[in-house]
């Protein structure tokens, strides 16, 4: 079944219009002209194949301003200059150990200064720093390291059970070297790191001034929500466009701002997009443990954070939290990130009182970035280089292909389609380190005949004027009766009711039916009473359309969720609503309302004779 604008009808500020964007332009020129300008020209000049690199970069900053506050972590500070003599340390360290331009170097470590430190060091060599998720053990952590073969990893005292997840003799086969970052001895097989750099020198290693953009730096692993994680390559390059583009144009960061980041450093939303923004700004970076939503403001207070980063359900976990009469007392002006969902943006920014988010759309994969440097509500904000919105088969999940050329077309202004954008000189696909992978992710002929595309997997809004709207993954988009239902759309409903502090919609197979029928797990709030199933399926019917009411519910006191803050939803949807396997409390959608899951009812459903509405 195709996509079109009858699947999600808009509402009328999910658009664009020169009404909207004209005066956002004129407010930004008027106050913030001259980081746009820096920005726009920091694009304008970055070619791949230029000498340049993210070492480089640091290291201008260090000369420039040494003595400039560049990163807090905890009680910890350093100035631009102490931290490059650091990185150098680190770099030094790695070049006398054998590492050589385009090797990987693995780092496991928790949230701290040393994972900037090590990833600095490692580029600077013209390595690749591989960034490995510290909540991975066991089999995943290795399948994580053999996609990358780094020839020496650097592991944390907090990451020990990480380790242990991986027998010593396996360790052996996934790498040669182990370094230990930590106050505790060394587990058995890994050396001290601080023994190396006791010695290193603390100067800027020669092979930072002779790296090429297009070089590739980090390797950034996907969460792994529907399969094994797969490592995309991040170049120098494109952290130089997102510094550019996101921090400099988009958050507009100046000299004497405070950046606050309490994402992991192993994904792009902090090692990229947050870094960078603070690099290319000579600003400084506070660099959290964790989030925590109950601390959250109190932190922001005391560093003095004037902006900071978000991703996924961070806002809704801040938004979640009882309302104090401080909410509004702190320097913060502007944030950056992606996922905001447009069911919360208005209250987050009221309550809050934040005067511009720079919401962006982007991918560790993904070979160009939107980003919202008007401060519009609700949108992702725009691109200037070249994507299409096309019309989309969600049976097949392939685009359509018609006409004499079987060539893909575009969704009209205000509707929904599948998000590709364009692979040319200018934005040129890293890719996965799985060549076979990144294939996999490549529509050709897609307009003219030779033309390639990177197929994003992300079902988007085309709101006009060059800017889009997320709406959902493809693979968490599901058909009932018909009918595409949107599991972003559906959370956003459950959200707004008082009794969900969470909801994860995803669909399940029902016995004799076409499609994916829509579940539920919900999280209820602290304080709701007895769950009231015909009251909840009543405002449901009101807010949604009946296709899109979930026909199961499963209350969880929590749920699992990635670093990232993104649900995992593969366990969800492969137990499904046999009470066999689901020990939490099972509800089924009746005439009368969501009843707990009886065995008649089982059944019922497994004879294909149960009535949900």
């Amino acid at each position: 079944m195709t996509v079109s604008a009858s699947d999600r009808a808009p509402a009328a500020s999910t658009t664009v219009s020169l009404l909207d964007w004209i005066p956002a332009a004129w407010r930004t020129v008027r106050t913030d002209v001259r980081p746009l300008l820096r920005g726009l020209i920091g694009l304008l000049r970055l070619r791949p194949t230029k000498l340049g690199s993210i070492g480089q970069t640091f290291a201008l900053q260090a000369a420039r301003h040494p003595d400039r506050p560049a990163l807090v972590c905890g009680e910890r500070r350093w100035t631009y200059a102490e931290f490059n003599a650091w990185a150098n340390r680190c770099a030094h360290a790695l070049k006398a150990a054998g590492v050589r331009p385009g090797d990987a170097v693995g780092v496991l470590l928790d949230n701290r200064a040393e994972v900037l430190a090590w990833v600095l060091g490692t580029v600077k060599l013209g390595a690749v720093a591989t960034l490995l998720n510290n909540q991975q053990q066991g089999e995943v952590l290795a399948h994580s390291i053999r996609l990358t073969r780094p020839v020496l990893m650097v592991v944390g005292e907090a990451c020990v059970d990480a380790l242990r997840s991986l027998p010593p003799a396996e360790r052996a086969t996934l790498c040669e070297r182990w370094w230990w970052e930590g106050e505790a001895p060394p587990p058995e097989g890994l050396s001290w790191s601080s023994e190396q750099l006791t010695v290193a020198p603390s100067h800027n290693p020669p092979e930072t001034a002779t790296i090429r953009l297009h070089q590739p730096a980090f390797h950034i692993f996907t969460s792994g929500t529907t399969g094994l994680p797969k490592a995309s390559v991040m170049s120098h390059y494109r952290w130089h466009r997102c510094m550019s583009g996101m921090g400099i144009m988009g958050l507009r960061l100046r000299p004497d701002d405070v950046l606050y980041c309490p994402l992991p450093l192993y994904h792009n939303n902090a090692l990229t997009v947050s870094w960078g923004a603070v690099v290319g700004a000579g600003a400084s970076l506070v660099l959290a443990p964790k989030f925590s939503a109950s601390r959250f403001w109190d932190d922001m207070r005391r560093h003095q954070a004037t902006s900071f980063c978000y991703i996924g359900e961070l806002c809704r976990y801040l938004l979640n939290q009882p309302a104090r009469p401080d909410d509004r007392q702190h320097r913060v002006r502007a944030m950056i990130g992606n996922g905001l969902r447009p069911e919360i943006w208005d209250a987050f920014q009221q309550r809050f009182g934040i005067d511009h988010i720079a919401e962006f759309y982007t991918a560790s994969e993904c070979n160009l970035a939107f980003i919202n440097a008007l401060g519009l509500p609700r949108t992702t904000g725009l691109c200037p280089l070249s994507f299409a919105i096309v019309r989309m088969d969600l049976d097949t999940e392939l685009p359509v292909r018609s006409g004499r050329g079987a060539h893909m077309s575009r969704v009209n202004r205000g509707e929904v389609g599948l998000l590709i954008t364009e692979i040319t000189p200018r934005a040129p696909l890293d890719g996965y380190t799985d060549a076979k992978a990144t294939e996999a992710k490549v529509l050709r002929n897609v307009f003219k005949k030779g033309d390639a595309w990177f197929n994003t997997g992300d079902l988007v809004r085309h709101q006009g004027l060059h800017h889009m709207q997320f709406v959902d993954r493809l693979g968490d988009t599901f058909r009932w009766k018909g009918e595409n239902v949107a599991t972003t759309e559906v959370e956003g409903v459950l959200a707004h009711q008082a009794e969900v502090a969470e909801a994860v919609v995803y669909g399940v197979t029902v016995p004799g039916a076409d499609g994916r029928a829509g579940m539920a797990a919900l999280t209820l709030s602290d304080d709701a009473g007895p769950f009231d199933g015909a009251a909840l399926a009543q405002a449901l019917y009101a807010q949604l359309p009946r296709y899109a009411v979930p026909l199961f519910l499963r209350l969880r006191d929590d749920h699992v969720v990635t670093a990232t803050f993104k649900y995992s939803k593969v366990a969800l949807k492969r137990e499904g609503y046999d009470p066999a396997v689901v020990h939490d409390a099972l509800y089924v959608l009746t005439p009368g309302g969501y009843v707990p899951m009886a065995d008649t009812i089982w059944q019922a459903l497994s004879a294909c004779t149960h009535r949900f509405d």
